[in-house]
């Protein structure tokens, strides 16, 4: 009896036969499809189950080796204003502590100028890595985009928030010759004489001058603004009587303060200022819609890994939790914030919404 020919099996991977004998024949893959086209639907089959799990987790798993080794080198944290002022101490405060945490150094660097969309638009453009932190603000991501006729980049897309450092709820304070001890004095003598009363700010669109705005409108009264370059000329002239009111922060004001020349009528906060406890929160006074901070966080590109935005969420919240940088925050009136991404998304969301709709009322453009 004739014996049965075998024609042997594929083995997947290999462009191969195998025979019962053990023997081996390898071919080239074209004259092995030829030969045997009953293979072929295998063969293909093979071949795709090898491309899969050869090739495409490639990208995944190099993601993943990198977000695994976050961080291998130095950081940089981008502050959008000059050295000095709040959001540089806030800066140079969290980075010590966070690079002993990451084990890897955090570097501020600043780069001031146009409202902080220089450096918005530098971090937006950076490499999605982990490595180029964004200082973020009220003034880059709850204001400026409503006043800025052009951007280089969407402020709200090309950023991914991280979690939030630091708020510093600003005071109202006039000059001590006014003769105003109360939010319902400086009220009447507006009401007398509408659009004489000047407030100064550090600037037109920064939060001193929106704050100006949002009181003018909740109180329903007509005020003048006089904008200035800077809070330093600002306050000098507040102190000389040239101007009347200005919102700030606690520490650009409390010297003036204390020595007679200036005078808190209120907190534009939910609590009492810590630096100013005698006076009264606005909505102590009525007045509930007028309530702003200077506030910071951090972002970083948009396409930045979930798990390096998650572990940089983490190690931020636990270095604002710190007792060095509770201590230090607190003698500046400064409040430490934190929280997950999904937190400071929602917060920068809401001041973005609360504050487009006050520059809409008030008629504030960037002209």
């Amino acid at each position: 009896m004739a014996r049965k020919r075998s024609h042997g099996s594929f083995q997947p991977g290999r462009s191969a036969l195998r025979f019962p004998s053990g023997s081996t024949v390898i071919l080239p893959l074209n004259r092995l499809l030829r030969r045997y086209p009953a293979m072929t639907y295998r063969f293909n089959a093979s071949l795709l189950l090898v491309t899969l799990t050869a090739f495409i987790p490639s990208a995944a798993s190099a993601q993943s080796g990198s977000s695994a080794s976050y961080p291998s080198r130095p950081l940089r944290l981008v502050v959008p204003v000059p050295p000095g002022g709040a959001a540089d101490f806030i800066a140079r405060t969290v980075a010590p502590r966070l690079s002993a945490s990451l084990g890897q150094p955090v570097v501020v660097e600043n780069r001031g100028g146009a409202s902080g969309a220089i450096a918005s638009d530098f971090v937006a453009k950076s490499a999605p890595d982990g490595y180029t932190l964004l200082q973020n603000s009220i003034t880059t991501h709850g204001i400026g985009p409503h006043l800025a006729t052009r951007l280089p980049y969407d402020p709200m897309k090309d950023l991914a928030p991280v979690t939030m450092l630091a708020k510093l709820p600003l005071i109202m304070a006039v000059n001590a010759g006014t003769g105003w001890r109360s939010v319902q004095d400086l009220i009447a003598d507006a009401r007398k004489q509408p659009g004489k009363i000047a407030f100064a700010s550090s600037g037109k669109g920064g939060a001193p001058h929106l704050s100006g705005e949002l009181f003018r409108i909740v109180a329903g009264v007509d005020l003048l603004h006089v904008p200035y370059k800077g809070s330093g000329p600002a306050v000098t002239d507040l102190v000389g009587g040239q101007v009347q009111i200005m919102f700030d922060g606690a520490p650009s004001l409390i010297g003036h303060v204390q020595s007679g020349k200036l005078r808190v009528l209120a907190a534009a906060s939910s609590e009492r200022n810590a630096l100013a406890p005698d006076a009264p929160t606005f909505r102590e006074l009525g007045l509930p819609g007028v309530e702003v901070a200077l506030w910071y966080g951090v972002m970083v590109p948009a396409a930045t890994p979930a798990p390096i935005i998650e572990r940089l969420s983490a190690e931020i919240d636990a270095a604002l939790r710190s007792p060095e940088v509770v201590e230090r925050f607190r003698a500046q009136a400064t409040e430490p914030m934190g929280g997950t991404a999904r937190q400071a998304a929602s917060f920068i969301q809401g001041e973005y919404n609360r504050w487009g709709d006050v520059i809409r009322k008030a008629g504030v453009s960037a002209d």
